[in-house]
């Protein structure tokens, strides 16, 4: 269902609402119609019947009825997924025992345990949207744990979200960047890591149309005008290659599909170039419907007939028939020089390996039914497993220690003897030393790569071989947490810290107890508690520590008062600095949320511009609640945009810009051109002559004939920024004009 489609309903009548809830339903029982065995239609409509009356008096922000949103992800599970009956009836339900008065005992006396574990662990998740920060971050544990159980949780909680961002339009600003940016920080990548990949792609240019609207319409727009010229291109480039594939008497389909708007605004940043220099804005698909024993060779023989036509990049070839991901996606890419001297990516896959990368989870079981083998895939979920049971992990950690151990792409490597290991990209040698196992690790101080020296900080690259070299002597120590990536290698170096930590803080508990029995006090938890509260420490044994390493000299301890078995604090001095810590805690107003900077109300609130993006009015905005520093405003395609809204999206105030030209923001803006004669001469003319902006300061360099200035200017807004920028493209010689924030340079 589309957006368009959800939001034009909530003006029907009660009688047309029904017909409308029917035809839905309908639809999903067309859809089920292969899958239906004996009795299943009954349980469905009875899962159906069940969760239409529990929500019959809620309505969505659209103002359509709830139970279309249910019925919704349930054919999203089986449309797009690929999920079957059970996992129907759970999307049904998935919202009735958090919203309404049904209990997972109902659900266990109509369906049985299946659905109800199913149900239960949707029910654990289904808070994540609203939770505070650390409440989220264990609420997303909480998922994968469930995940690891039954892996159609997450699959029925990705179509719930799919559905939530296709129907965002009707929810409120704020909410729609928290809800996004929550999307593109966790759930497309788990879409991705689960083989969804149209999944992962429509959540990732979703998001990219709420969190940076203009940038969003840009590229659509483009891809749009330029859709005729595209079309032409890829049957020009196919046409050759047909031919000759027909003579080969493959059964085959060749076509060519765009590339994501997400994905081409990733390429345009990452390598710096505008729209019309990404040259993969599509990719050539080839599906070769080959018998199972004769799969790669069918793709090798179609590789080579692409290749006899059109040159290969040696460097862009992917293998991934020979080593599938961990997701289970096989593949062969390649991006050969096609014709106007353009590059084309060509992939290559059978029918049931487009399959799994259509469908990913859904599909790997369908095929994976009577083989007995642990695919990459059942690997990875282990993985998983080892990581959750590491209970004392803080989930904020937790959920980094995910996105870069589980969420990255993957390199292959080997061990001396031949056997292929399997790392996220950005490895190093220390990852792979935990990977074969924690006594290597402990113990490791350098490594061979390809049989040369590397420090143990030496990140891996695809095809490398390793061998480990370990010395009785070597201890981990903190340093080795700033280039580990897997969790697996954080958490047993975390554990050995911790270890030693806890040697150590015996000797600070030794000192404690004399200066305890000097005052008369007891050492017992709620008191060693208080006195690390008191000296803003995360733990009492970062306390004992702190005391044995002498960091802490207790001086303050004669100012505490001891009653009974109790310890009391000294009262604090300062008290307006508790009232700024306390600003993280307190729960905003309606008042802040509608804060407008530079209005009526900028003289009552508090607030600074973030360095790390440096806002001027006119940008879209958000302002952030820190801890000890007040209010924080943050342009919404910050960097640390994404993880502040998605981590902590209960600090976050809703903000807008009114006008106030009596104050002016510094900006910096990155020129490239042709270093021809007076160009300098040109550019500072137009900035400070023609339109009366102040230069604060300015760098150029010039090489080769190529010249890249840095000018850091003083705007009263994006209004007056982006006229500046449109200018200084007109002048002759100029190529690009970037914005940066001020602190890069």
């Amino acid at each position: 269902m589309s957006t368009k489609d959800t939001i034009s309903n909530y003006h029907l009548s009660e009688e047309e609402e029904k017909k409308e809830i029917l035809r839905e339903y309908r639809g999903l029982l067309k859809l089920l119609k292969e899958k239906m065995k004996p009795g299943d239609k009954d349980l469905i409509r009875t899962a159906f019947e069940m969760a239409a009356d529990a929500h019959k008096t809620m309505r969505r922000k659209s103002g359509e009825p709830y139970i279309l949103h249910p019925i919704a992800v349930a054919k999203i599970c089986v449309e797009e997924i690929g999920l079957g009956i059970r996992s129907c009836i759970c999307a049904l339900l998935h919202d009735t025992v958090e919203d309404t008065d049904i209990t997972l005992e109902d659900i266990q006396r109509e369906f049985g345990s299946e659905i109800t574990k199913i149900v239960d662990g949707l029910t654990k998740i289904s808070n994540v949207m609203d939770a505070n920060t650390s409440k989220q971050a264990e609420n997303f544990k909480k998922i994968l744990l469930t995940l690891t159980d039954d892996p159609r949780v997450i699959l029925i909680k990705l179509a719930d979200r799919l559905h939530n961002m296709r129907t965002l339009d009707s929810v409120k600003r704020e909410k729609q960047l928290k809800i996004s940016s929550e999307t593109v920080y966790v759930y497309a990548p788990l879409a991705h890591r689960m083989g969804l990949y149209i999944i992962k792609t429509e959540m990732e240019d979703l998001s990219m149309k709420y969190m940076e609207p203009d940038t969003y319409k840009f590229i659509a727009q483009k891809l749009h005008e330029t859709k005729r010229e595209r079309t032409r291109y890829i049957n020009d480039f196919i046409r050759p290659l047909k031919e000759k594939l027909q003579h080969t008497g493959l059964d085959f389909e060749i076509y060519g599909r765009p590339k994501s708007i997400h994905s081409i605004w990733s390429k345009i940043k990452k390598k710096g170039v505008s729209f019309e220099e990404v040259y993969d804005l599509f990719a050539i698909r080839i599906i070769v419907n080959a018998e199972p024993e004769k799969e790669k060779e069918d793709c090798w023989k179609v590789y080579s007939i692409i290749t006899d036509e059109y040159n290969p990049s040696p460097e862009r070839l992917r293998d991934w028939l020979s080593n599938p991901k961990s997701n289970g996606y096989e593949a062969l890419h390649t991006t050969v020089m096609g014709p106007l001297g353009r590059w084309v990516e060509v992939q290559i896959r059978t029918k049931r390996m487009n399959d799994i990368a259509e469908k990913g989870l859904a599909a790997h079981w369908k095929y994976k039914e009577g083989k007995d083998d642990e695919s990459n895939f059942d690997k990875w979920f282990n993985q998983i497993r080892e990581a959750l049971s590491n209970q004392e992990t803080n989930s904020l950690d937790f959920l980094q220690d995910f996105k870069t151990s589980f969420l990255a792409e993957e390199i292959y490597v080997y061990t001396p003897k031949g056997d292929i290991k399997m790392l996220p990209v950005g490895a190093t040698a220390l990852d792979f030393a935990f990977g074969v196992h924690t006594a290597v690790g402990t113990k490791c101080i350098g490594a061979k790569v390809n049989h040369k020296l590397v420090p143990i900080s030496y990140k891996l690259r695809s095809g490398d071989q390793i061998e480990i070299i370990t010395s009785a002597k070597q201890k981990p120590n903190n340093e080795w947490l700033n280039f580990v990536v897997t969790s697996r290698a954080r958490s047993k170096i975390k554990d050995s810290l911790k270890e030693e930590k806890r040697q150590v803080a015996d000797l600070g508990k030794g000192i404690l107890e004399r200066k305890f029995n000097a005052i008369n006090a007891v050492v017992n938890h709620a008191n060693l508690e208080e006195l690390a509260n008191f000296y803003k420490v995360n733990s009492t044994l970062d306390l004992l520590y702190d005391i044995a390493i002498k960091k802490n000299d207790l001086k303050e301890l004669k100012e505490f008062t001891v009653h009974g078995d109790k310890l009391i604090p000294p009262k604090p001095a300062k008290p307006a600095e508790e009232k700024i810590e306390s600003l993280d805690h307190k729960p905003l107003t309606k008042k802040d949320t509608e804060l407008v900077i530079f209005g009526e109300s900028s003289d009552k609130i508090m607030y600074t511009l973030a360095n790390c993006c440096k806002p001027i009015p006119g940008d879209d905005v958000f302002g952030f609640v820190t801890t000890g520093e007040g209010l924080k405003i943050h342009r919404t395609t910050c960097p640390n945009a994404t993880r502040l809204l998605a981590n902590h999206a209960h600090r976050v105030v809703k903000t807008k810009w009114a006008k106030n030209k009596e104050i002016s923001f510094l900006t910096g803006l990155k020129i490239i051109g042709l270093d021809d004669v007076g160009v300098i001469h040109k550019i500072t003319n137009l900035i400070s002559g023609e339109l009366k902006v102040n230069i604060s300061a300015m760098t150029i360099e010039a090489k080769d004939g190529i010249f890249k200035g840095n000018v850091k200017v003083f705007v009263q807004d994006k209004e007056q920024l982006d006229n500046l920028v449109n200018q200084l493209l007109n002048l002759p010689g100029i190529e690009r004009v970037d914005r940066y924030d001020t602190e890069e340079k």
